[in-house]
C-alpha cells in the first residue's frame, strides 16, 4: 500500500512538472523573438540586397521607415513604407503614386523585410498566434504555431495562412509555409539554412519549395517534405547584411 502510494504521488508530481513547462503560442513567439536578436530590432537600421535591389529598415521608438532602392534607366527609385504611408521619389524628386499602385508597391517593401525580419514581425498587433501542435523534421521537433491577421492591420493580404516551426530547444524558426490568394494563389513551403549573427541579430536564407496542389494543407507540408515531394522553386538569399545599432548611428 505504501510502494501503491509512493507510485501515485511521484506520477501527480510529473505530471505536474510536465504541464508547468509547457508553453503558450505567444511565449513561444516571444522566446523565438528574443533568440533572434530581441529589443535589438526595436532601435535598429538594418541594409541588404535581394535580387539585385537594396533595403533598408530603420526603427526607433515606435517609428519605422521600410525602404526599396531600385536601379533604372531613368534614375534610383526609392520607395519608403512608414507610419505615415508610402513615399516614392526618383533622383531624390517626389513621384505621385496612383491609387491603385499604392497597395501594390507597399506589399512587395513590405514582404521583404517582414521575411528578412522574421520573427520580429509575429507580435505585431494584427497578428493572431495558435499553437496547434508539434511534429519531427530531420530528427528535430518543432512546435507549430499557426499565424492569421486581423483584416485591419494586416495589409491587403489580410486572409494568407502561415504556419511556423518553431525548434523546441533553440527556439528558431527553421521551417515556415504560407497561402497566399493573390496572382491564383499558391503555397510555399520554407526551410531555413545559412544562419548568421550579425551585431546580435539572426539573419537566415531560405530554400524556397512549393506544391502545384492548392488543396494541400499547410499542416501536411513537413511531412510531404521530408518524402521528398515539394518542388524547389528558389533561393531566398540576403546578401550584403549590415546592420547599425542606435549607438552606431550618426
Amino acid at each position: 500500500m505504501q510502494r501503491y502510494f509512493f507510485l501515485v504521488v511521484v506520477f501527480v508530481f510529473c505530471s505536474s512538472s510536465i504541464v508547468s513547462t509547457q508553453f503558450s503560442a505567444q511565449e513561444i513567439v516571444d522566446k523565438a523573438i528574443e533568440t533572434a536578436g530581441g529589443s535589438r530590432y526595436d532601435n535598429a537600421s538594418i541594409h541588404f540586397t535581394f535580387r539585385g535591389k537594396k533595403y533598408r529598415s530603420k526603427r526607433s521608438e515606435g517609428a519605422y521607415a521600410l525602404e526599396r532602392f531600385v536601379d533604372s534607366p531613368k534614375g534610383v527609385m526609392h520607395d519608403v513604407v512608414s507610419n505615415s504611408g508610402l513615399n516614392r521619389t526618383l533622383d531624390n524628386c517626389q513621384i505621385s503614386v496612383a491609387d491603385s499602385l499604392i497597395s501594390k508597391i507597399s506589399d512587395g517593401v513590405n514582404s521583404v523585410h517582414y521575411f528578412a525580419n522574421l520573427p520580429y514581425g509575429l507580435n505585431a498587433p494584427s497578428v493572431h498566434k495558435e499553437l496547434v501542435g508539434e511534429s519531427k523534421i530531420k530528427e528535430a521537433t518543432y512546435y507549430k504555431i499557426k499565424v492569421t491577421f486581423d483584416q485591419e492591420g494586416g495589409g491587403t493580404d489580410f486572409e494568407d495562412e502561415f504556419l511556423y516551426w518553431i525548434h523546441k530547444e533553440n527556439f528558431t524558426i527553421d521551417y515556415l509555409a504560407y497561402k497566399y490568394a493573390v496572382n491564383g494563389g499558391g503555397i510555399r513551403f520554407r526551410e531555413a539554412y545559412n544562419p548568421r549573427i550579425i551585431d546580435g541579430i539572426r539573419f537566415v536564407d531560405y530554400n524556397n519549395y512549393k506544391t502545384d496542389d492548392l488543396e494541400t494543407s499547410l499542416f501536411s507540408l513537413d511531412e510531404l517534405f521530408e518524402s521528398r515531394k515539394l518542388k524547389l522553386l528558389s533561393k531566398i538569399e540576403l546578401k550584403d547584411i549590415h546592420v547599425y545599432l542606435e549607438r552606431d548611428c550618426c
